[in-house]
């Protein structure tokens, strides 16, 4: 079952397979004794993209690789989403604008 907490707000992922149940939400709503991994800052991408657009994922991880950030990332319908470690978010925006700003 999908508790309650898990949409309590504007944004929230929910993905179930036979393995698991994964939710991704504000880290403020997960209960104490729940297991979780926390810490995790969101980055929307401008959206909305068309599906034709390749490589728009990749050309965020693959900059970010580079420097040693993890992301954890969402696709949406219209749009992706990447989360870093809090402790890398100053890191990954700084190398993000630094990216598209020679790119584009």
């Amino acid at each position: 079952d999908i508790p309650s907490w898990a949409t309590a707000q504007e944004f929230f992922s929910i993905t179930k397979t036979t393995d698991a149940l994964s939710i991704v939400c504000p880290e403020a709503n997960v209960p104490a004794n729940v297991k979780a991994e926390r810490g995790w800052r969101g980055l929307k991408v401008a959206g909305p993209l068309d599906f034709s657009q390749a490589g728009i994922l990749v050309s965020l991880a693959e900059p970010l690789a580079k420097y040693t950030v993890s992301i954890f990332a969402i696709s949406t319908h219209d749009t992706d989403y990447i989360f870093v470690q809090e402790k890398d978010l100053a890191r990954a925006i700084e190398v993000l604008r630094r990216t598209w700003e020679i790119e584009q």
